[in-house]
């Protein structure tokens, strides 16, 4: 076992809404990816051994919520270019962005507009 992590999903009531709100606050697009009972939206890796995740709609599973698991996900170079966006994009910053310490870099929280709590991550540069 290489990662401890191998897939994550984030609840969504609106698929559309939060895939708008990630591709905007991320800049990147999201790839469609449904079965029967779900609707996913993948965060993209370049290949099948990355660790990913997906925006998921499936309100008899789940729901969306602000006091579960904490998701870090991938904002380097610099959490603060993620933050810029999410207000004007729906989100609210709860955490603004945060050293961790020099060696490990920052975090912010936010609340997306789903209403799901979810955390960034930026190594430190240099």
């Amino acid at each position: 076992m290489t990662h401890s992590i191998s897939w994550f999903e984030i609840p969504t009531n609106d698929l559309a809404r939060a895939q708008q709100f990630y591709e905007t606050i991320l800049g990147l697009e999201l790839i469609p990816m449904d079965m029967p009972g779900i609707q996913m939206r993948m965060f993209p890796v370049p290949d099948q051994t990355y660790i990913s995740g997906a925006l998921s709609y499936a309100p008899d599973f789940y729901q969306p919520q602000s006091n579960g698991t904490l998701v870090y996900l991938n904002a380097n170079p610099d959490v603060q270019h993620i933050l810029d966006r999410v207000e004007a994009a729906g989100g609210k910053i709860i955490v603004p962005k945060t050293e961790i310490s020099p060696d490990i870099g920052f975090m912010a929280v936010i609340y997306d507009t789903e209403g799901n709590r979810v955390a960034f991550h930026s190594v430190p540069v240099g």
